[in-house]
């Protein structure tokens, strides 16, 4: 099988680490070693699970649920409020390993990196490189984490999923096709659940169902996705590992513990989020031109709604006046909202 010249050119290593939240807890409290350990807000609370240790999603608790789901899915679940701050600490430990071996990083949060280690100082194999960083991350922070070794990021990133926990999936140039030829399309980075649901409606469930059409065949069945998952179902991925990250907005949402139908007290939870979306502006040195609101209603539904400005504004004042303005083009006040949120972008 010939090999497309874009899968010879670079070693990726994508770095997961393993129920990075839970793990830490455990190491820090060897008493919650073995137990159900669940990250996120009381279950008696409006939260929702952050992550989850192996144990507890044995019953089925996952990022994102409920907490009071997990609750019920298992009762003897240990809930534990996440510490964003330590974990972000221990993350600068962990991104300081990588560095050991190449300066091409690109953090996709504070559990996950892509590294480049095409050229490294060491002149080590990408899987020698993957298999040091697990011995050191665990030897000194007592944490695991898995690893996909590839030639491209998208790859990568679907190695390291699968073999966890302190797994590592090395997948050669010339085994790219075979390992995505059977995957569900589903596994591709970027396609989420509505995206799956349009692909199966067009009777695509793995990357050979989409192989099987020609590319304007493949256009007339799911229009302007054709082009990205042509490519992405061969495992192809040109984008390089981004080590100058721009953030491209800063927000901040809270749900509320009951539903909230009345504008006043809408308007009164606005004022804190508003608030610590200002101070982080601030603190960051950032002002943007565009405020959205985000509301969910009770049912689930969410919607978005924007405004942009001729300058750039960083104060309290200004971002909740104009999310109270927002606030006025949505249902609130005829439809329970148990969620707000507030975010700035377009920054100058």
């Amino acid at each position: 099988m010939e090999i497309h010249p874009s899968l010879l050119q670079r070693k990726i290593i994508h770095f997961d680490m393993d129920a990075f939240y839970a793990a830490i807890e455990i190491r820090d409290d060897p008493s919650l070693q073995g137990r159900p350990v669940v990250i996120g807000g009381s279950p008696t609370s409006r939260g929702v699970v952050c992550t989850a240790s192996y144990e507890a999603r044995r019953y089925g608790i996952r990022s994102a649920i409920a907490c009071a789901q997990a609750a019920r899915l298992c009762p003897e679940a240990i809930f534990i409020r996440p510490n964003f701050e330590k974990y972000s600490a221990v993350s600068q430990q962990i991104r300081a390993v990588f560095a050991q071996y190449t300066p091409l990083i690109e953090p996709l949060s504070l559990d996950e990196a892509y590294l480049d280690v095409t050229n490294n100082p060491q002149g080590l194999y990408a899987v020698r490189i993957a298999r040091l960083v697990q011995e050191e991350i665990c030897d000194r922070l007592g944490l695991t984490g898995s690893a996909g070794v590839a030639p491209n990021k998208l790859v990568a990133k679907i190695a390291s999923d699968m073999h966890k926990p302190r797994g590592m999936t090395v997948v050669l140039p010339e085994q790219v096709m075979s390992f995505m030829e059977h995957l569900p399309l589903r596994k591709i980075h970027g396609v989420g659940p509505v995206t799956e649901n349009r692909l199966a409606a067009s009777g695509l469930h793995t990357c050979r169902d989409v192989w099987a059409l020609a590319f304007p065949d493949l256009e007339a069945r799911i229009g302007n996705l054709a082009s990205w998952l042509y490519e992405a179902s061969r495992g192809l991925d040109t984008r390089p590992v981004e080590t100058e990250w721009v953030r491209k907005s800063l927000g901040h949402e809270s749900t509320f513990g009951n539903d909230i139908l009345e504008v006043s007290k809408l308007r009164a939870e606005l004022a804190p989020i508003a608030a610590e979306v200002a101070n982080d502006l601030q603190d960051e040195g950032l002002r943007g031109r565009t405020i959205t609101l985000k509301v969910r209603y009770a049912d689930f539904t969410r919607i978005t709604r924007r405004r942009s400005l001729s300058e750039a504004i960083d104060d309290q004042a200004t971002i909740l006046s104009l999310a109270e303005h927002l606030l006025e083009s949505t249902d609130a006040g005829r439809k329970k909202i148990r969620l707000l949120g507030i975010a700035v972008s377009n920054f100058e």
